[in-house]
């Protein structure tokens, strides 16, 4: 009996496969795109998948830098994800080049980048330039001066704007004034700082207001026409520098480790350069003047997927105010521009409430 039972139950067995392979399977559902990942916020990325999507738009600034070209170059107006141009096509191959380089030839290192061949034209130079002057005796070498160190020179900076206890005093600081390099007139500037961790830019340009804020966390951007931005940690990091060095802070509260580089000159005056490292970020170079020992200089970089995107700032004009030195000038220099704000009036200590730096939509021109 338990052998004639098991003839029509394996029957059954088989009949339940068949009828179970007869029936199409239900595909599984697609995980949604990661929304912090280039490709979950973007469309058609090919090559930086899996990086972070803030990073997209700075590695488009770095190439546009390195080639000397804007952005119609490889994408097409107003449909970026379109593969119509060739040159979006050799972008690609390029950046593919460049990662198998420093993969296979430098360890993983980020040692070749588009500035390494391209030097801002879009096609690189494959020929030696012909000399065109005659060489210059070289002078003897003379043996260098021995750099100061590195805390001294930060401890006589400190000293120069005024020294802890009466930067402790500075609260907040409202400035008016006007800015150049973004057409042939300057136009009025407004600067509103509260402490060393918040700062609100607002330029009053003939088409609206154009805001740069860091509210003590995070920064943001504003545009006439344009919702306001939140910008990415790495542009949250330079706001909140920036907003540091102008107050000003120590700079030993700001860096981890400082080291002085060789002699260095600006416009032909000798300064002192000081390397200001934190564990994880690029290093940042403070250049100092060794007569005043004010900060006159600072360049910092930002890190992209396919490079470094430098930054630099000077400081000049410096006046006292309330006992404190401050730069009542500072020129912003990247490689797509440069614009110089020139302070007409500052006042220190004034009540400003910290929604003053919260996210806001600029006001239209009047």
């Amino acid at each position: 009996m338990k052998f004639r039972h098991a003839i029509p139950f394996a029957a059954s067995l088989v009949l339940m496969s068949i009828a179970a392979a007869a029936e199409p399977a239900t595909p599984p559902t697609p995980a949604a795109p990661d929304p912090n990942k280039a490709e979950g916020r973007f469309k058609n990325i090919q090559v930086l998948k899996g990086y972070p999507a803030d990073d997209l738009f700075p590695a488009m600034q770095f190439i546009s830098a390195a080639l000397g070209v804007d952005c119609e170059y490889c994408h097409v107006e107003r449909a970026p994800e379109k593969d119509d141009k060739k040159e979006k096509q050799t972008a690609r191959k390029m950046i593919t080049m460049t990662f198998a380089i420093n993969h296979d030839h430098f360890d993983g290192h980020r040692e070749v980048t588009c500035v390494s061949c391209h030097r801002g034209a879009a096609r690189p130079v494959s020929i030696p330039a012909i000399a065109e002057n005659e060489p210059e005796a070289e002078a003897p070498d003379a043996k260098p001066a021995e750099p100061p160190a590195a805390n001294s020179v930060l401890e006589k900076y400190l000293q120069a704007v005024g020294g802890t206890d009466a930067i402790a005093k500075i609260a907040s600081r409202v400035q008016k004034g006007k800015l150049t390099g973004f057409g042939p007139e300057p136009v009025p500037v407004d600067v509103t700082a509260k402490g060393n961790d918040k700062r609100i830019t607002t330029v009053h340009g003939q088409r609206g207001d154009n805001i740069t804020a860091v509210d003590g966390q995070n920064g943001w951007l504003g545009s006439t026409g344009r919702p306001p931005r939140d910008m990415s940690a790495t542009e949250s990091d330079a706001a909140r520098l920036d907003a540091a060095l102008l107050f000003p802070v120590d700079p030993k509260s700001l860096f981890k480790e400082f080291k002085v580089a060789p002699p260095a000159k600006i416009d032909g005056k000798d300064v002192v350069k000081v390397i200001a490292m934190n564990e994880g970020k690029p290093p940042a170079e403070l250049w100092f003047d060794p007569q005043t020992g004010f900060l006159v200089r600072l360049v910092r970089y930002a890190e992209t997927p396919l490079g470094r995107n430098p930054t630099q700032i000077d400081y000049a004009d410096y006046r006292d105010a309330d006992g404190v030195k401050v730069p009542f000038r500072w020129t912003v220099a990247r490689p797509s521009g440069r614009f110089t704000i020139q302070i007409d009036e500052s006042h220190q200590n004034v009540p400003v409430e910290d929604k003053a730096f919260q996210k806001t939509t600029p006001a239209p021109a009047p």
